[in-house]
């Protein structure tokens, strides 16, 4: 392994540590594992949709909220105390470039999406699980002797989740490579990620947009925010057999779409932070 790899792998342990520590983090974790548990209780709430696609749709909801507060605040947090602490000094007064540095930051944040992920996944997956065999009991004719829930899909649409909330995580270490507080850091993240939520709505109208430089600044800024409408297909790949059909090079698809984004962000953050005084 080579000096440069060594201290990546040793900034982001470390970072992963602290944010694993970190009370913050536990409180998400328990908040979304109550979330998801509940749902089972929460189903005379729903609109006709059958109760595992409610169960499906809520534990999921959860987990995308929660991961998304974490990405944005985690990163944030974990950036600034290191600037605030002025520990990033004295790492940096070591032979450790700064794109190391970051690297390493984002490196042990995106483990610690990768856990919560993992973790919310698991519990989703054992109260689907437990409820469709009670249900495949009750209802065996409903069923035809064969699940309904795709669980390899489950765990498929889950790294997607943990790419997008990677994508995320590299977009908030970019704003904090150049902004003063904190609190700027998160607002804009956050408000980037509604953006990026709603993307899809600027390439629609794309099309029928007749002004070539207006279609132009309108195609660029489609390109500068990620499309994160490309990664719900929790839908198809979970209860597969629907009108709705996803081919199967699609997920790679996707991932290496937000991997692409993520090596851009993390990129431009290099290219803002090399100049910065600390």
């Amino acid at each position: 392994m080579n000096g440069a790899c060594r201290r990546i792998l040793t900034i982001g342990r470390n970072t992963f540590l602290d944010a694993v520590r970190q009370k913050f983090f536990n409180a998400l974790v328990i908040l979304s594992i109550a979330l998801i548990v509940s749902s089972r209780f929460f189903r005379q709430f729903d609109f006709g949709s059958g109760e595992l696609k409610f169960i499906a749709d809520f534990g999921l909801g959860a987990i995308l909220l929660f991961g998304s507060i974490l990405a944005v605040v985690a990163t944030a947090q974990l950036f600034y105390s290191e600037i605030e602490n002025r520990t990033a000094l004295t790492i940096l007064a070591k032979p450790v470039y700064r794109w190391e540095f970051l690297a390493g930051k984002f490196l042990g944040v995106f483990l610690l999406l990768l856990v919560f992920i993992l973790l919310m996944t698991g519990i989703l997956g054992i109260m689907l699980y437990w409820r469709e065999s009670s249900l495949m009991q009750r209802f065996g004719d409903q069923f035809e002797g064969k699940r309904m829930v795709n669980y390899l899909g489950l765990a498929g649409f889950a790294a997607l989740q943990w790419i997008k909330l990677g994508v995320l995580c590299a977009i908030t270490l970019f704003v904090s490579s150049f902004s003063n507080t904190n609190l700027y850091s998160v607002v804009v993240s956050f408000f980037v990620m509604i953006i990026c939520q709603l993307q899809y709505i600027a390439r629609d109208s794309w099309d029928s947009i007749g002004n070539p430089v207006i279609k132009g600044v309108v195609w660029t800024l489609s390109l500068l925010f990620p499309n994160f409408q490309m990664f719900n297909v929790g839908d198809v790949m979970l209860f597969p057999g629907g009108t709705e059909t996803l081919s199967a090079s699609t997920p790679w698809a996707i991932a290496g779409y937000g991997l692409v984004y993520i090596i851009v962000f993390i990129g431009l953050s290099v290219y803002s932070f090399r100049r910065r005084e600390i």
